[in-house]
């Protein structure tokens, strides 16, 4: 696990409601360096959003981009866990506990170093899961800051 001497950032963010260029003038602002996509499948029916052209915008802002598909909500599971549904809660919670929990480890190494953000589709992280994804880092992590792109 990385060392928490300095405080480290994670921003937290959703797309819905947005478009590519606005998604990273914030993210430009903020000063984030890498972009983390958690969601399952980095595919998106809006133009940008999808993952070539997406990691295309943020290398010509600067901004790294990384795919982590073991971060991604299971299909079976959005609609309920978007819903606040327990049983999704708990079974997103103990797939990061377990098989993704490399993944976080790797993200929280990241945050330390360098401002990175977390991106899905959902633009309230309370109805998403990189809510949870967001607070274990902040568990292995406690001098983490998380901080919602604005």
């Amino acid at each position: 696990m990385a060392s928490t001497r300095g405080r480290g950032h994670i921003y937290s963010v959703g797309y819905e409601g947005t478009t590519l260029a606005e998604l990273v003038e914030r993210l430009a602002r903020q000063r984030v360096s890498l972009l983390v996509d958690v969601r399952r499948t980095p595919m998106s029916r809006r133009p940008g959003f999808s993952k070539r052209p997406l990691a295309a915008a943020l290398a010509m802002a600067g901004i790294s981009y990384v795919h982590e598909p073991l971060l991604g909500d299971p299909p079976e599971s959005r609609n309920a866990f978007g819903e606040g549904d327990s049983e999704a809660l708990r079974v997103m919670r103990a797939r990061l506990d377990g098989q993704a929990r490399r993944a976080v480890e790797k993200l929280v190494e990241e945050a330390l170093h360098r401002p990175v953000a977390v991106l899905c589709v959902e633009r309230e992280a309370s109805h998403c899961h990189r809510r949870l994804i967001t607070d274990l880092a902040r568990e292995m992590a406690p001098r983490l800051e998380v901080l919602d792109v604005v």
